[in-house]
């Protein structure tokens, strides 16, 4: 049975094209935005964790990759700031990317991503799809975690609360 193809559900940054070998067939590949040609190795001594981020109560440490990809792609580590622990969290917010993942490398936060409460532990890989409302509103003093958003320059754009039911901060001892 022959299924029919809809474009639309496809991500913009995916095209489609026929394969030569099998002219039949259309195969999905990712777009190059840039003629990406540098290679990098960021070793932990090469950067810092600086304030100056997206969240005043966290710690950034660049790796490299933004610059490398020519803008396609940001990576970075992303950790609690030890001087200021949970509060207000960071609000209800979505970011205007096409691709965002979290992998926790130590500690845990708890997030809401529309109305669910979600407790991301370290070892957790979490797929953030485009456009999800969420707010990260609770984390232990040693969460630390890897970001990877494509496109590097994402926004971030204030949202209403999807629910009024946040679980309370877990104070710090």
């Amino acid at each position: 049975m022959q299924r029919e193809r809809d474009d639309a559900t496809l991500p913009k940054f995916w095209t489609l094209v026929t394969m030569r070998s099998h002219p039949n067939k259309v195969e999905a590949v990712m777009n190059q935005l840039a003629d990406v040609k540098t290679f990098s190795h960021v070793k932990p001594e090469d950067t810092d964790y600086s304030g100056g981020g997206l969240r005043d109560f966290f710690l950034y440490r660049d790796l490299g990759i933004a610059k490398a990809t020519g803008g396609q792609v940001i990576c970075h580590l992303v950790k609690a700031n030890p001087d200021l622990p949970p509060e207000d969290g960071t609000g209800w917010h979505r970011h205007d990317c096409e691709f965002q993942i979290v992998i926790m490398m130590k500690g845990w936060a708890r997030f809401m991503y529309e109305d669910k409460p979600t407790l991301v532990k370290a070892g957790d890989v979490v797929h953030q799809r485009p456009g999800i409302v969420h707010y990260l509103y609770d984390y232990s003093p040693d969460m630390e975690y890897l970001e990877i958003v494509s496109p590097a320059d994402f926004k971030t754009v204030d949202m209403p609360p999807a629910t009024d039911k946040v679980p309370p901060v877990t104070p710090w001892k």
